[in-house]
């Protein structure tokens, strides 16, 4: 059922993990959908010996969890060694397309990474990352999933004593920037050449070449790699982006050679659009806030380069500065396609470039709720009163007709334009206030509010009066965190 793959890479790279088992194990939530895709019985995941695995209590016969070891640049700052603190990898699972995934608990204690940490979690964290991870993918953001959540039975020391819980999470690879930064600040040259090999024919195999060659050209395929992951990761910025998304914590270790959204700690959504919104209570100096994500993922690209080369006169220098340097063209050519997707624009021209750069400034100077203001564009079009009062009706008078005149324009006109934004922009997201609200109900015992918001975020496109309402002033969240 799961594989130990993983043990097939250098030793240097994994670590074992003893069990750490917990008292009274209960399931929280099962990810039925998920876990069929997967060739898991649901049935069996809820059952004793199911809850025990998901626990880290007892594992099926064949089953070794281990510990990846990886590096990073924590806030800009060097780490040499951090490593799977509080998550184990247990092995590797196919679902029906002959897809792989690697299987992971998230909180099941400590591993020899966790330096001074309990490696466990509490039911917020858990149950926020759970949310927001099957919401991104029902909204087509490519991210890890939440295959299960049980509770543990034991409080979790934090800021005050809290229910624990871990997280049972998938990903295509949990193969990070810093996995590749710990091979190279040790000069571990076969360890180097075993990711690239790895994450250029399982996971980027439709883009490379080379992958059918049993003999495969390492410094070649190096340069291929990089460019598929810089790829990648002007997909996902800009996704995160075009949705008011702010991860919060992009590390070097928290950027997937997958191009997925990883390790959700201090993330957020914007309600009303600040384009420079911080919320992680962390990032003191907004290193990472919602504007800067772009730049971020540039340099987190460029340490990702540097732990490429093999020597100083490498030959794959020049061709990944030269891809380091059409980053921002490649992120502004997606960014900008998502966004006029959302306002029913064909994209890709000077007019509805200028309507985009327009919109954004409406936003901004009218502090406006980003996912609710596209939602209701199409019913509004030039209507200056509309929900909220605005502080310069007649520049929002001005670029509105200036939309509606180039959505009516169009091939397949006004009717075409409010078919593509409704596909593109979802009624329902993971909005702060809620998910603090299930968090709160969570603690004290009752799942019924976790239940309800995660069945309204995985149907983002459907109307949901209750979960679509942005907050009151009362609910607004300013500052979020990531539970560690």
């Amino acid at each position: 059922m799961l594989a130990p793959s993983y043990r097939k890479w250098p030793e240097s790279l994994w670590r074992d993990v003893t069990l750490s088992p917990v008292s009274k194990p209960t399931l929280l939530s099962v990810n039925e959908a998920l876990a069929g895709r997967l060739g898991f019985n649901a049935t069996w995941l809820a059952s004793t010996e199911g809850v025990a695995m998901l626990a880290g209590c007892h594992m099926p016969a064949g089953v070794l969890p281990g510990a990846q070891a990886y590096a990073g640049h924590q806030f800009g700052q060097f780490v040499p060694s951090l490593g799977d603190g509080r998550a184990m990898l247990l092995g590797t699972v196919q679902d029906c397309e002959g897809t792989s995934f690697d299987v992971q608990l998230k909180g099941a204690g400590r591993t020899v990474f966790s330096r001074q940490g309990d490696g466990r979690a509490a039911i917020g964290p858990v149950l926020r990352e759970y949310l927001l991870s099957e919401a991104m993918h029902a909204i087509g953001v490519k991210t890890t999933r939440a295959l299960a959540a049980v509770a543990t039975g034991e409080d979790v020391l934090r800021e005050r004593a809290l229910p624990g819980a871990i997280l049972t999470r998938v990903s295509r690879s949990y193969l990070r920037v810093g996995s590749f930064q710990y091979a190279a600040c040790r000069g571990d040259v076969t360890a180097l050449r075993a990711m690239v090999l790895f994450a250029a024919t399982k996971l980027y195999a439709d883009r490379d070449t080379v992958a059918g060659d049993e003999n495969p050209d390492i410094d070649a395929l190096r340069v291929s790699l990089f460019d598929a992951v810089a790829d990648a990761q002007a997909d996902l910025i800009a996704h995160w982006m075009s949705l008011g998304f702010i991860h919060g914590v992009m590390n070097t270790d928290n950027m997937s050679i997958a191009g997925e959204t990883i390790d959700y700690g201090p993330f957020a959504f914007l309600d009303s659009y600040v384009p420079d919104k911080v919320f992680s209570g962390i990032d003191v100096r907004g290193r990472y806030g919602f504007n800067r994500q772009a730049d971020v993922a540039r340099w987190n690209l460029a340490r990702f380069a540097e732990s490429l080369l093999f020597s100083e006169d490498d030959d794959a220098i020049a061709p990944m500065r030269d891809i380091i340097d059409d980053f921002t063209s490649r992120f502004q050519r997606r960014y900008r396609g998502l966004m006029a997707q959302k306002l029913g624009l064909p994209g890709g021209n000077t007019e509805d470039n200028a309507v985009i750069d327009g919109c954004l400034n409406i936003l901004t100077a009218e502090s406006m709720d980003y996912t609710r203001f596209f939602r209701t564009l199409p019913d509004r079009v030039a209507d200056v009163g509309g929900e909220i009062a605005l502080r310069n009706p007649r520049a929002y008078k001005d670029w509105a007709e200036k939309w509606a005149a180039r959505v009516t324009h169009r091939p397949g006109g006004f009717k075409m334009a409010v078919d593509i934004m409704s596909q593109h922009n979802p009624a329902v997201i993971p909005r702060n206030h809620q998910v603090e609200k299930v968090i709160v109900a969570a603690e004290g015992g009752d799942l019924k509010p976790f239940h309800q918001l995660f069945d309204a975020v995985t149907h983002p496109y459907l109307q949901n009066a209750i979960f679509e309402a942005p907050p009151t002033r009362e609910e607004e969240v300013h500052t979020t965190w990531c539970g560690t």
